[in-house]
């Protein structure tokens, strides 16, 4: 199985297991500059050269050189559950995307027939009940993830465990995870323990929030859209990345994790 969604840099100095949702493209942008001395003109996600990626044939074999070598840091980033879903709901399900089009070509009229949810009208800016529809789309992620039905799960709001899980059964180890809510002071982390070609100045990097702008703005608090069922929802699907990763899932309005991450219970915890 290799190493899917895994980026390095291609002075070898870090290795990245993307997790999407969670600051995915400011992370590459970061680790693009520490080689080139300049940021990827474009979304990081489409760059063919000037990083190594696992989708890329020719980059594999020196990353999995990296990883299983361990003498290269590997880290990721992981987010909220909460503030994940919901972001993926307005960006994904309710956005209209880069090239002009929806994600996933007939995804959005699935759901809206299967499911009944509204988008917003065909350019995703009328008004519509942000909250039902966000719990209609929650009942839907649930069917994609525990029956795989009517699809397959998909990255952007399958769990961050799942993801970052592929990394360690296939022989790689993480040196940190840090959290999106506190980016600076993981990516400063990360950067304080590696050698870059080009030096990093966090404090100067733009946020490169790619899919910014592609929906319509969160109306409510984080708590209004998450009401029993949904919870219940949250817990069945995401119960690992809250325990793992230290997030409240009592409080859906409370954003920042209640503790560390503790690398040697992911390890063990992910690693069968």
């Amino acid at each position: 199985m290799g190493f899917p969604g895994t980026w390095m840099t291609e002075s070898e100095s870090v290795v990245y297991r993307v997790v999407p949702k969670c600051a995915c493209s400011t992370i590459g942008q970061v680790m693009f500059y520490s080689d080139h001395g300049r940021f990827f003109d474009g979304d990081i996600h489409d760059a063919t050269q000037g990083l190594h990626k696992w989708a890329i044939e020719a980059s594999q074999s020196r990353i999995t050189k990296a990883v299983k070598g361990r003498k290269v840091h590997a880290f990721t980033c992981v987010r909220n559950p909460y503030a994940r879903i919901l972001s993926s709901f307005f960006d994904k399900i309710c956005g209209i995307q880069r090239n002009g089009k929806r994600y996933r070509g007939n995804l959005v009229p699935l759901l809206v027939q299967k499911y009944g949810i509204e988008v917003g009208g065909d350019d995703g800016k009328q008004p519509f009940d942000q909250i039902k529809s966000f719990r209609r789309f929650l009942l839907f992620t649930r069917d994609t993830i525990r029956f795989r039905k009517p699809m397959e799960p998909d990255i952007h709001w399958s769990a961050m465990s799942g993801h970052i899980s592929t990394f360690i059964v296939n022989g790689g180890r993480y040196n940190s995870i840090f959290f999106t809510e506190d980016f600076n002071r993981g990516m400063q982390g990360v950067l304080d323990a590696i050698q870059t070609p080009v030096k990093v100045d966090l404090a100067t990097i733009p946020r490169f929030n790619e899919s910014e702008g592609h929906g319509p703005k969160r109306e409510h608090p984080v708590s209004a859209y998450f009401d029993d069922l949904s919870m219940h929802l949250m817990w069945e699907i995401y119960r690992k990345d809250f325990q793992l990763f230290r997030y409240d899932f009592d409080n859906p309005d409370n954003k920042m994790p209640l503790g560390e991450v503790d690398l040697a219970e992911v390890h063990a915890k992910l690693g069968d």
